[in-house]
């Protein structure tokens, strides 16, 4: 399979391991509302940003959505990973330049990206996707490169977002769109699940409403449709037209329903066709059922279909039927197939549209519109930030109600901001974790913009506007969990390393609701994991209760299985170790830094 080469990817392809484990530290004064909601905002470079939160959350993050610098050569962005490769040190600080100004430009810009890409990766569900912003600047580099950490096996697709609004340029193409590249963690895992990414139908809702105000007319005398609107356009006296009142039928509403919905400019042509009412007023469409492919379909798909009711058989079409008998079987079942009186029209399969308010995502999203003037009310500026609405919809169709929403490009918010969105919009839980890398960013942008969306905030024209609740703990990055010698540093707490151990030995995150205060930190496929760690068992003498000993043992909280236990030393012997089942692991020098 072709791969994609750049200058320094030998350097960084496994430079998010060399990366060390950073604490991260609580700063309540830039935190809003509850904490406990499992919101973070953390300040800090978002590199190691991500390696400090992922004992906390690898494995159960459900969407990625970034908005990566375009390499534009515009934005002023700088290269600053430290890498201890001679080659890229020398780019350490230097801004990017614009195309041919600085040759290694795409380098860069690649060698930024591969590593937090591999960490970000480590976040996924094994059902997680990852949706990245991009222009024409990186598109197709971005590509190649997702698909040599994600595998081309698990690329999505590409959307291409239509802004409507073309960029002026009198000699290249106009670009009016940018791309959103979406990859999977596992396509098998997807496919295993039936996952069906979608968004709703924008107008189902107006549909069906429409569809109720004329079931409701049914059995009155009423005047036809077309002849009120000549009434209306002329304002002629509508009791000169009473001579023409009729008893509304059911066939009446659909006819009515079919001709608002063909006149109607905003639905789309997937919408157009539910105009169909049932005798419970339900809203339906009709679709075919022959076979759809080229070559005919297996011979069991040609069996006749009878109807139930009146025994009439009816031969299958050229190619055969779509479904398998069993499958229409059920159909006939459920009521789902509708007859015509007419023995030479084929069967159809019943489409409720109150089942299928949602449709799959399409290749082109339209979204043209900006927050201007929301930013305006928030009282900050930020270039170029993304639609809060439009990522909100990105969201609802690529998450569950309940689920993690992870930006490490943080920025002015605009995730954190959807995710709340969709959270009143369909009453979910998702939750957020945003990084944003400038302290002044983070503070002043990125946290004000979320608190305000939390607690409301007052428009330009002096109105109250309601915050939609939550909150979030702001963070930055403490210091490193282990010191220059490779100890673990003395102000490191228990909870702190124990997160870590868990991590490091099982590489999953202990469960979040989960405060270690025993030296059983959890069992993790049959698998004790304990800690013996600043005198956890009580005894805060100098190694005292940090050392595996016989009277240690017996105090440990009890597990009928194989254990790991991590500890300053060990004084039991190795038949009664391995009696217990138990393997030891000194801290610090076995525990993974990577």
């Amino acid at each position: 399979m072709p791969t994609l080469n750049w200058i320094g990817k030998d350097a960084v392809i496994n430079h998010h391991l060399d990366v060390p484990f950073r604490l991260l530290k609580d700063v309540p004064e830039l935190s809003c509302g509850d904490p406990g909601t499992g919101n973070i905002i953390a300040q800090g470079d978002n590199l190691i940003a991500l390696k400090a939160l992922l004992p906390h959350f690898a494995g159960q993050v459900k969407c990625v959505c970034i908005d990566p610098p375009y390499n534009t050569g515009n934005e002023g962005w700088a290269y600053n990973d430290n890498v201890n490769s001679p080659l890229i040190r020398e780019w350490l600080g230097k801004v990017v330049g614009k195309e041919g100004e600085t040759l290694d430009r795409h380098d860069r810009w690649l060698c930024m990206m591969y590593p937090r890409l591999a960490l970000l990766k480590k976040f996924l569900r094994e059902d997680g996707v990852i949706l990245v912003n991009i222009d024409e600047n990186e598109t197709a580099y971005l590509i190649h490169l997702m698909d040599d950490i994600f595998g081309r096996s698990n690329r999505l697709g590409e959307i291409v977002w239509d802004k409507g609004n073309p960029k002026g340029d009198s000699i290249k193409v106009a670009y009016q769109h940018e791309s959103i590249i979406c990859y999977a963690k596992s396509l098998a895992k997807l496919k295993e699940q039936e996952t069906w990414f979608s968004l709703p139908k924008p107008n189902a809702d107006a549909i069906m409403r429409k569809a109720a105000s004329l079931y409701k007319r049914i059995g009155k005398s009423d005047l036809p449709e077309d002849l009120k609107k000549i009434i209306k356009k002329y304002d002629l006296p509508v009791k000169e037209f009473n001579s023409f009142r009729k008893n509304y039928s059911l066939a009446d509403a659909q006819e009515d329903l079919r001709v608002w919905n063909q006149e109607n400019k905003l639905l789309k042509g997937g919408e157009k066709p539910y105009f169909r009412i049932d005798k419970s007023g339900k809203v339906y469409r009709l679709t075919s059922m022959a076979w759809p492919n080229k070559k005919k379909a297996p011979d069991d798909y040609f069996e006749p279909i009878v109807e139930k009711e009146t025994g009439r058989r009816f031969a299958a079409p050229k190619k055969g039927w779509r479904f398998p008998p069993t499958s229409i079987d059920k159909l006939l079942n459920q009521n789902l197939i509708e007859f015509s009186q007419d023995p030479d029209v084929q069967p159809q399969k019943i489409l409720y549209l109150e089942e299928n308010m949602r449709e799959s995502i399409s290749s082109v999203m339209r979204y043209g519109g900006s927050d201007d003037d929301l930013f305006s009310d928030f009282k900050i500026t930020f270039e170029h930030p993304k639609p809060y609405k439009f990522i909100s919809s990105l969201i609802d169709a690529f998450s569950d109600k309940d689920s993690i929403i992870l930006d490490s490009f943080g920025g002015s918010g605009t995730t954190a901001h959807a995710v709340i969105n969709q959270n009143a919009a369909d009453g979910g839980t998702r939750r957020f974790i945003t990084i944003e890398m400038s302290p002044s960013v983070a503070k002043n942008i990125t946290a004000k913009r979320v608190t305000q969306v939390i607690a409301g905030y007052t428009n330009a024209k002096g109105e109250k506007v309601a915050g939609l609740g939550g909150g979030f703990r702001f963070c930055e990055l403490g210091e490193p969990l282990f010191d220059e010698t490779g100890h673990i540093r003395e102000t490191v707490k228990f909870g702190e390393l124990a997160r870590h151990v868990y991590f490091s030995e099982t590489r999953e995150p202990l469960p979040r609701e989960r405060v270690p205060n025993t030296p059983l930190l959890g069992v993790c496929k049959g698998l004790a994991v304990y800690l013996l760690f600043n005198g956890i068992l009580g005894d805060k003498s100098s190694n005292g209760g940090n050392v595996l000993t016989r009277k240690t043992l017996a105090k440990l909280p009890p597990f009928a299985g194989p254990k790991v236990i991590y500890c300053a030393g060990c004084l039991i012997g190795a038949e009664r170790l391995a009696e217990e089942g138990i393997t030891v692991r000194q801290t610090p020098y076995e525990i993974r830094v990577s």
